[in-house]
């Protein structure tokens, strides 16, 4: 059973040491990861497993199915649970149409966005709004000042559809800027960070980690697992695809993430080790990330409710210190990834 944690020293939020990542749930077909998406009655096992294993904490995102992701969400936790029993969170950003004002973080799409992500989701408020990206690195949206976006977001708290706030991928720099730009003008802050992390992707340790955890910020990775590389859907490359994520048009989404010479290498790892522990691999990886400091609640995906039993048990493994080393010494500098564009 997952026991419930602190959401950062800023809060009063606790969540279940993993977050349910749901881009994978929606209309089949539909949206960027639709040859992968199952619907909701191959949704509704899952959550209703998770539940039983004591996580209650959510995360989805507007652009998830292109808004099929927040439908299917949101009736299945309408069915299964009270409302004070869970935490929700959704994101906007991403473009949801091909309007000028469709995406972006100007006042106006946040305002709307957050309206019919709420529509979508037939909730009146989230837990939690993430910004899905900086609101000067969203592709082919205006970079709005920071100023605007901040102010709005601190309205919609103010107006009680976001109860926090949360960030997502960007430079430890421009985190910074954004939570001083919220002080100096008595804006609601924000309590988390969602950035790219894991055992073969770990440049989060140069600034943004070392940041949050000394600003009491929780950090919720994503892609804990490496879109299945580190729990071995690619067995050595990626032209040895065994799921359909990673056999379909992810795969090229996978590739242009994970670049490193010694990635599979490191997976090979966390294998040798998962068999030491009697575990699997998926197992091993996010019981490491469980160990880094600041990591709150890894934001994991899972497409059935075996998967979701294993990721659950990881919780409760704690590696040996050259277990750890072992698993972390083939690790080799790479570009960080939000420089190229591409996180």
């Amino acid at each position: 059973m997952l026991k419930a944690v602190p959401l950062g020293e800023h809060s009063g939020l606790r969540v279940s040491q993993l977050c349910l990542g749901t881009m994978n749930f929606g209309e089949p077909g539909r949206g960027h990861q639709g040859d992968w998406t199952l619907g909701i009655d191959d949704a509704e096992p899952i959550f209703k497993a998770a539940i039983e294993h004591g996580l209650f904490y959510f995360d989805c995102a507007d652009i998830y199915g292109v808004g099929a992701s927040e439908s299917v969400v949101g009736e299945l936790l309408n069915k299964l649970l009270k409302r004070d029993e869970y935490v929700l969170t959704t994101k906007v950003s991403m473009p949801m149409g091909r309007g000028a004002n469709q995406g972006g973080l100007s006042r106006k799409h946040v305002m709307e966005g957050v309206d019919r992500s709420l529509q979508r989701l037939g909730h009146d408020y989230v837990d939690q709004l993430i910004i899905h990206r900086h609101p000067h690195e969203i592709p082919g949206q205006a970079r709005t000042p920071i100023e605007e976006t901040m102010e709005a977001l601190h309205d919609v708290v103010k107006a009680g559809k976001a109860l926090y706030l949360g960030a997502s991928s960007m430079f430890a720099w421009q985190f910074a800027e954004l939570q001083m730009t919220a002080e100096q003008n008595g804006w609601t802050k924000f309590i988390s960070m969602q950035n790219h992390y894991n055992l073969i992707y770990r440049e989060e340790e140069r600034e943004m980690n070392p940041y949050c955890v000394a600003n009491g910020v929780a950090l919720t990775p994503w892609s804990p697992l490496a879109r299945g590389i580190l729990a071995g859907a690619y067995r050595g490359g990626f032209d040895k695809g065994s799921t359909a994520r990673s056999q379909g048009q992810d795969r090229n989404r996978t590739e242009s993430l994970y670049r490193g010479d010694m990635d599979f290498e490191i997976a090979g790892r966390v294998v040798e080790v998962a068999e030491k522990y009697g575990k699997q691999p998926a197992q091993i990886a996010i019981a490491w990330l469980l160990g880094k400091p600041g990591v709150v609640c890894p934001v994991v995906g899972v497409s059935t409710v075996e998967q979701l039993h294993g990721l659950v048990d990881a919780a409760s493994i704690t590696l040996a210190d050259e277990d750890v080393q072992y698993l972390e010494n083939l690790y080799r500098p790479l570009d960080n990834l939000l420089s190229l564009g591409s996180s």
